[in-house]
């Protein structure tokens, strides 16, 4: 299967619409995400100023608290380049506050946590599959080339 050509982050009005998930974070209505998405406290990597990011949880484990999250955009994705500069961040999940470390997740277990997504998940992974750049198709190795191509991170409460 040929590696796809993955989307490039919105601007314009589609970007403002993406972002809206943020201002909800903001005025204290994180809650109505749930703990699907999660917000990302982050710090600009040449600016040096905080910036904020609103991604979808992949997984999380409630044992260790640690959540996997991916970056729909690849390694270009402004959030990905300052988290992967100074790992230890914040985040927002609902209305809890954590302070975490990211890693990036080596590909076998990224795939992994792609897979266990489409599964439980299939309709959403299927739909934003495609919208990235890849085959539509809900076949497992779509899923796998997506678990190797976007880099996921863990996100785990720092002691």
């Amino acid at each position: 299967m040929p590696s796809p050509s993955l989307r490039k982050p919105p601007t314009g009005l589609q970007r403002i619409l993406f972002r809206m998930p943020i201002t909800a974070y903001r005025w204290h209505l994180g809650w109505l995400m749930g703990g699907r998405f999660v917000l990302i406290h982050h710090v600009g990597r040449s600016s040096g100023l905080p910036r904020a990011a609103v991604v979808e949880v992949v997984s999380h484990d409630p044992v260790t608290d640690c959540y996997v999250v991916a970056s729909g955009f690849g390694e270009a994705s402004q959030w990905y380049q300052n988290v992967m500069a100074q790992p230890d961040i914040t985040i927002q999940v609902g209305s809890r506050v954590l302070s975490v470390r990211a890693e990036r997740l080596p590909v076998d277990q990224a795939q992994a946590e792609m897979l266990d997504y489409a599964r439980r998940h299939p309709a959403a992974a299927r739909k934003l599959s495609g919208y990235m750049g890849f085959p539509a198709d809900g076949t497992e190795e779509t899923y796998r080339q997506v678990g190797t191509v976007l880099p996921y991170l863990r996100l785990c409460p720092r002691t």
